[in-house]
């Protein structure tokens, strides 16, 4: 089936660009209930999904909110209003939706799905009261499962942003939707998505165009379209099959004459986020060292702390990815 969308000049004239940190969540937790070991993702599923069970979230109010396959409600997915908003802004929209967008999604929900389960029909029969706690354990969810890979995630997304402007800039608007994803196409003033399962009208979407890249989302486009909010395409961001390839650091010693030695090592052994024991493990440093260089590591803005649970897993920020890749 193919959805066809009319763009007006008011409509390229608001069209823009955000990263999306819920557009991340509802893709990757529909990708660690699936069981499968993805072949873009492996890595990060086989690091993810251990923390999810232990922590019970593989059986919350996500796991009725995003079922395995289909709709998932749009009142998780509120438009952008700036090009970057933080999870705290988007979680502050949601717990912000009215009772009844709230009951409209869920009696679609319940169509696609033949019922909804004890806690969706809890939401539906008081949204203000139980947002809070829906909103409480997406927080839960990004702390343990993106958080600490967030810095990488977003340095990726914001390049496939500067590559589309520069598209855009060049070769003009187009260009850019045909060159988006293969099942998107532009011709006679209408954007075209192969494989919509509903139509998709002007008349139904709110005015604009919200394109949004990100990592879990595919193998197709997905959409979302909640007037007056202008719609959302949120597309497969470029480079993501090489996200989690690991990035040696070639050089250490010259990383070792200004950071130390066992700094240098901590930030090689953090190309996967871990906890201080993890890390003493792997390094054979005693984990008071390893707290105490962390805590240097994290001053000095090279390596962000994330509670998971009663362990706290630590990251490379982007400044010391930044650093790692500028060592010749």
């Amino acid at each position: 089936m193919q959805a066809e969308l009319a763009l007006s000049v008011s409509d390229l004239v608001r069209m823009r660009f955000a990263v999306s940190p819920m557009w991340e969540v509802g893709p990757s937790l529909r990708l660690l209930h699936s069981g499968s070991a993805h072949p873009v993702h492996r890595t990060w599923v086989e690091q993810v999904r251990p923390r999810l069970t232990a922590a019970g979230l593989d059986r919350g109010w996500l796991a009725e909110l995003v079922p395995p396959a289909g709709y998932v409600p749009d009142f998780l997915n509120p438009a952008p209003t700036r090009p970057a908003p933080t999870l705290s802004e988007e979680l502050a929209g949601i717990v912000a939706t009215s009772a009844a967008r709230v009951r409209h999604d869920l009696d679609r929900l319940g169509q696609e799905q033949g019922r909804l389960g004890p806690r969706t029909r809890s939401l539906y029969a008081d949204p203000a009261a139980r947002l809070p706690r829906v909103a409480e354990e997406i927080e839960h969810y990004w702390a343990l499962a993106l958080a600490p890979y967030w810095a990488r995630m977003q340095a990726l997304l914001e390049a496939d942003i500067f590559h589309r402007s520069r598209q855009v800039a060049e070769h003009g608007v187009g260009h850019l939707f045909n060159a988006l994803h293969p099942s998107v196409s532009w011709d006679d003033n209408a954007l075209r998505l192969d494989r919509r399962q509903r139509p998709l009208s002007r008349e139904a979407a709110g005015a604009g165009l919200l394109l949004i890249p990100s990592v879990f989302t595919g193998p197709i486009p997905f959409t979302r379209v909640a007037p007056p909010e202008p719609p959302q395409l949120a597309y497969p961001a470029r480079g993501t099959g090489t996200l989690w390839e690991a990035r040696p650091v070639t050089r250490a010693d010259a990383l070792s004459a200004v950071l130390g030695r066992s700094r240098t090592v901590l930030l090689t052994e953090l190309e996967t986020p871990a906890s201080t024991t993890e890390l003493a493990q792997r390094t054979g440093l005693s984990a008071a060292g390893v707290s105490q260089n962390l805590t240097a590591l994290r001053n000095a803005g090279l390596v962000s702390a994330h509670r998971a649970g009663r362990s706290v897993l630590y990251a490379r920020t982007s400044v010391a990815e930044s650093v790692l890749a500028a060592t010749p």
